[in-house]
């Protein structure tokens, strides 16, 4: 006994934690996380799915793609897509531009950066243009305003209502005044199917900057967005930078635009639907726009 008390104890083994192997790190699904790029806080992507990626924490609204907007917005089964054939070509020679062009196409499973096509909300016929940020950050090309004008004419031969959903970082530069005169295009057909009572609506998401926020997107019978969406021509940076003065820390924003006057409502993704239905529904029962 009295030999224990001078014995040294043996030192435990510090426990560290062990480093996963790789086969361990491919066992691990990707994507089953996701972090809400305004609060940080991770939530199962399932769970954020199912609340059509609005984060479960703060309500940012997070990107959706064209189909997933189709999923959200469309009745089930009910959506045909048109026009899906049209590609780009390079018309200026860009370098690279139609190789990046094909990588966004196998990512997206898109051809270009716009989905058009007939469907229903709740009973309610309607042509669709949805944007997808994910091709080329959604930049109006001329393909892009080519289908967007194809769908508004589709709606006019249909007598349906026009619906565009809008995200686009502005006219793609790769192919120059092309691209710039798209605006004109689908101004000119917007302003050809109003003339004959349709009924546009516009739904602007993050973001809608440049030639598109100038142009079509801005020019719906209604014109709703999304909360917090980005919505402008020229960049924060460059606008304070021409008048010399400081802008207000929410400038370019869905609720300044709103505040302003310059949107008729931010509309909640989950209460989306049933706004729309309920405006294509006032339009059918009083005549004033039949389409």
């Amino acid at each position: 006994m009295l030999k224990d008390l001078f014995t040294k104890p043996k030192a435990k083994k510090k426990k560290y934690a062990a480093i996963p192997s790789e086969a361990a790190k491919h066992d691990v699904p990707e994507g089953i996380m996701t972090k809400c790029p305004e609060c940080k806080k991770i939530m199962y992507t399932k769970d954020l799915e199912k609340n059509l990626k609005v984060c479960l924490h703060c309500g940012h609204h997070l990107r959706m793609t064209a189909f997933e907007r189709v999923e959200s917005i469309i009745d089930e089964g009910t959506f045909q897509e048109f026009n899906e054939s049209i590609t780009s070509e390079n018309p200026l020679g860009f370098p690279d531009y139609l190789e990046k062009l094909e990588k966004d196409k196998k990512n997206t499973k898109l051809n270009e950066a716009v989905l058009t096509g007939t469907g229903a909300i709740n009973g309610n016929k309607v042509v669709v243009a949805i944007m997808d940020s994910h091709f080329r950050m959604g930049s109006m090309g001329s393909v892009v305003g080519e289908k967007i004008a194809r769908a508004i004419e589709e709606a006019a031969k249909l007598e349906v209502p026009f619906i565009i959903f809008t995200a686009s970082g502005g006219a793609r530069m790769q192919e120059g005044v092309l691209s710039l005169m798209q605006m004109a295009k689908t101004s000119a057909a917007l302003k050809m199917f109003s003339d004959k009572g349709g009924l546009i609506i516009s739904v602007m998401t993050h973001p809608t900057t440049g030639g598109v926020s100038a142009s079509f997107a801005s020019l719906g019978d209604y014109n709703f967005a999304e909360p917090g969406a980005l919505i402008g021509f020229a960049g924060r940076r460059v606008i304070e930078q021409t008048i010399r003065e400081d802008l207000p820390d929410d400038f370019q924003t869905a609720e300044f635009l709103l505040e302003h006057g310059q949107l008729d409502a931010v509309i909640h993704r989950l209460e989306m639907k049933v706004k729309l239905t309920t405006v294509l529904e006032i339009h059918q029962q009083e005549g004033e726009l039949s389409w």
